[in-house]
């Protein structure tokens, strides 16, 4: 039954994001960020509440059916402040500076996020979850509103002088002096932080709650190429199979949840995001290229159909995210009782799948159960249901499609269908990786037509935008809509050699720069030069469940420098080290993805230029072979003569062929050798 009926609408029912439409019913008073609210605020000398959220958010949902849809608050916000809704996906500068001035009045911060506001947008209290009613220690919302808006009235000199304090704070916070050139030293400290906290029982990096964080592990594994050092591949393998093992892992309908709520990855927080399972197809497919294990190669795949069924539309763009929560209830869509496995399997395939999966009659999550592969023991149930490795495997695929259909006649998850670049950005590169590395065209083919809708749809007069929903385009894209679609350009590249995605990551990577760098002090502002400014002007280093804008940036400025030979984009990409110098040392490990262009940077690199036809059988096993192989230290350029890199690449495009035979140049460490004709010897030297 839909709860709008007989509600009155707020003015988020104009709105296209999917999180302020759920709020669109509300008896508070919402607006949408911008000048009006601010204005209304002024005029009407009230303070301001920023309530930002997404929304797939569980605890977002929980404040908003205690608070939000209560009477009484309702009537105290619209009495005594402006309130306004936002989407941090649609605006994360604005969740971004008011998230950090959280972070430093509470030592922590997360979702729902709330904010409380001067006129002029100084923040003077925030928090994130209140519960309706205070509790103990713990204060409640209607306790928080009440003392706020009595504080502001009454002592408003205190209320400024607070604000003012804060956002001085948060401008310290952010302003950074140049520090020294970061070394090779600070990724032994990054290694040695990671290996401190390494968990060998069930993997991951910290205590629960466990995120899957996949850029730590590809730095592991470009840390590991370039030291030797068994234990970062083996931190990496013991990470993959315990997430692939646990609940963390849908291993009926496929994909991630976004993080593990204990140490065993086994009960997830049941919401599943875009950019999780783009990131980890990364990991996952760079992670096969090391160890070629076929698992590796088969959680690919799996997360490449669970994206094709569930997380695509028409157009071949991909939603944001799918609810953690169904009918009210956290998991509801994905747990089973002991009973209904049966009921589907029937006995015989019912009992095995119990055994293989850990269904138990008690349950593991809240008396139903979340199926999982921990505590498996594959020997143990080949011999007492007397199964060879096929029969087995036959029978348990056998019994997860016979559970999908059954579950498809449940609740679906709420799907946030809106199109974000950056999400979207990540996700062509992960298909581009494994169609590159797997050699499968149709993944390749999914890559390109997601891109030809950001290229359609989302770019406007030349500029990048954040969001697309029900043809609507929103907000002017940010550091991470730039830097996350540059590396989509340069992996299509990668995979292809169609030369007009190295065209488009040159172009598009002169429009970051002229958008977002600071020529000063070095690194990319958040927002745009064109942009709306808010009271800080931010640069984001720290790599979270995302990377930073300026980290991908760093790392694929430095590809770019070294692929095209254009020196001033490797200069840029080394001044990154002595302007986020302090941050890093500071903290290294949470910097992992921006560790990568540092490492990027100090490893021996190889730059490769193949000249010929790419579809002849000879050149094709070398240009495979570098392909499928682990080697991030390589560039490779690939064109059929020299003259069509003119414009593009100019080193190369004096490069000559030699007696009309396929012509291999390789540079190491920026000495080139003598060119090789000769396939099976340049096969010896790069394989």
């Amino acid at each position: 039954m839909d709860g709008s009926i007989g509600k009155k609408a707020n003015r988020l029912l104009y709105e296209k994001s999917p999180y302020l439409l759920q709020h669109a019913y509300n008896p508070v008073d919402w607006l949408p960020w911008g000048k009006e609210a601010f204005e209304r605020a002024e005029i009407e000398n009230k303070p301001v509440l920023v309530s930002i959220g997404y929304s797939t958010c569980h605890w977002c949902h929980v404040m908003a059916h205690e608070s939000f849809e209560n009477e009484k608050v309702a009537q105290l916000l619209n009495e005594k402040f402006i309130s306004i809704k936002v989407d941090r996906e649609e605006r994360p500068d604005i969740d971004s500076v008011y998230m950090r001035i959280c972070q430093l009045m509470n030592g922590h911060g997360g979702w729902p996020l709330n904010v409380f506001l001067t006129p002029d947008q100084k923040p003077f209290y925030a928090g994130t979850y209140f519960p309706r009613e205070s509790h103990g220690n713990n204060p409640g919302f209607i306790e928080v509103i009440e003392n706020l808006s009595d504080i502001f009235i009454k002592k408003r000199q205190y209320v400024e002088e607070i604000a003012r304090d804060a956002t001085n704070s948060l401008k310290i916070d952010v302003k950074r002096e140049k520090g020294k050139l970061l070394g090779e030293e600070v990724l032994h400290r990054t290694f040695q932080e990671l290996s401190d906290r390494f968990d060998p029982y069930y993997g991951g990096f910290s205590e629960e709650p466990k995120f899957p964080i996949p850029h730590i592990l590809m730095f592991l594994l470009r840390y590991y190429k370039f030291t030797n050092k068994q234990d970062a591949l083996d931190y990496v393998i013991k990470n993959l199979n315990s997430m692939a093992n646990g609940g963390i892992y849908d291993h009926i309908g496929y994909g991630f949840s976004r993080y593990s709520t204990d140490k065993k990855w086994l009960v997830p927080h049941f919401e599943k995001m875009l950019y999780d399972n783009a990131l980890l197809l990364i990991a996952y497919t760079e992670a096969y290229q090391v160890t070629k294990d076929e698992r590796y190669k088969r959680i690919c795949k799996q997360i490449i159909l669970f994206i094709q069924e569930k997380m695509t539309n028409e157009y071949g763009s991909f939603y944001s995210a799918l609810d953690a929560d169904t009918e009210g209830e956290e998991g509801n869509y994905y747990v089973w009782s002991k009973d209904e496995i049966i009921n589907t399997l029937g006995n015989e395939l019912g009992e095995l799948y119990c055994m293989v999966y850990n269904i138990t009659s008690s349950g593991n999550f809240e008396g139903r159960n979340i199926p999982n592969l921990i505590n498996t023991h594959w020997e143990k149930v080949k011999k007492e249901f007397r199964l060879t490795e096929e029969e087995l495997s036959i029978k348990l695929e056998e019994a997860r499609k016979k559970l999908f259909k059954k579950r498809t006649a449940r609740n679906y998850p709420h799907t946030d269908d809106k199109i974000l670049t950056s999400w979207n950005a990540l996700m062509i590169v992960g298909l581009a990786k494994a169609s590159k590395v797997f050699e499968e065209p149709d993944y390749l083919q999914m890559a390109q037509t997601a891109l030809l809708f950001i290229e359609k749809e989302l770019i406007i007069e030349e500029r990048i935008m954040v969001r697309y929903r029900e043809g609507e385009v929103k907000n002017k894209g940010f550091i991470d809509d730039y830097a996350f679609l540059l590396w989509a350009y340069i992996e299509l590249y990668e995979v292809s050699f169609n030369l007009s995605f190295l065209k488009k990551a040159k172009n598009l990577c002169s429009k970051m720069l002229d958008l977002f760098w600071d020529y000063e002090e070095g690194g990319f502002y958040f927002v745009g030069k064109d942009a709306e400014s808010l009271i800080v002007e931010e640069k984001e280093i720290y790599d979270g469940a995302l990377p930073s804008g300026n980290s991908v940036a760093g790392l694929q400025i430095l590809r770019l420098g070294q692929m095209t030979g254009d020196f001033s984009l490797t200069d840029q990409g080394i001044r990154m080290f002595s302007t986020f110098e302090r941050e890093v040392m500071e903290y290294p490990s949470g910097h992992t993805f921006f560790m990568q262009s540092l490492l990027a940077y100090v490893m021996p690199k190889k730059e490769i230029v193949i000249f010929g036809d790419k579809d002849d059988q000879e050149t094709k096993k070398l240009i495979k072979g570098i392909q499928k192989s682990f080697k991030p230290n390589y560039s490779l350029l690939v064109a059929e003569k020299p003259e069509d890199l003119k414009g593009l690449v100019d080193f190369a495009s004096q490069y000559k062929v030699i007696s009309g035979n396929t012509t291999i140049y390789i540079c190491e460490n920026y000495a080139c050798q003598q060119p090789i004709t000769d396939i099976q010897q340049a096969i010896k030297k790069l394989l």
